[in-house]
């Protein structure tokens, strides 16, 4: 499947967009799409961090276990996953320009089982659009 990204001109400080890409718990509240969030470890930011997300994908739910690698205040974070034979890896870097923040995403998806390696490249519409999806509700939410 290979890469797919998403930037977004935010009319919020850094410090603000950062709080949103890296406090779990703020997840259900920007995101629509997110059904639950399950803390899988006892820390809930930084590296390290896990937890248990489930969202609604074309109807369905899914249910998938993530965790920050990569943690820098007010410049990036790093998420990855490791469902259905995939590696799905998640970089969000935030760049301050004056009273707006860009918000650049990109996840990498790299299959490592058979079926996957056949299933992913399917789906990575879907996937797109869900990334899409999630980075204007984020704007919205930050913007509102």
């Amino acid at each position: 499947m290979g890469k797919t990204t998403a930037t977004r001109q935010i009319n919020a400080p850094v410090e603000k967009v950062f709080e949103a890409i890296s406090d779990v718990s703020t997840f259900e509240n920007s995101n629509p799409n997110i059904v639950k969030i399950e803390m899988l470890s006892e820390q809930t930011s930084g590296v390290g961090t896990r937890f248990r997300e489930t969202r609604t994908m074309n109807g369905r739910q899914a249910t998938t276990e993530l965790e920050f690698t990569e943690y820098a205040r007010n410049e990036h974070v790093r998420i990855v996953s490791d469902a259905g034979g995939t590696i799905w890896d998640t970089l969000m870097k935030l760049t301050p320009e004056g009273e707006v923040t860009r918000l650049d995403m990109q996840m990498d998806a790299r299959p490592y089982k058979l079926m996957s390696r056949i299933v992913t490249p399917l789906i990575s519409g879907m996937v797109n659009k869900a990334v899409q999806e999630d980075m204007d509700g984020l704007k919205a939410r930050l913007e509102a």
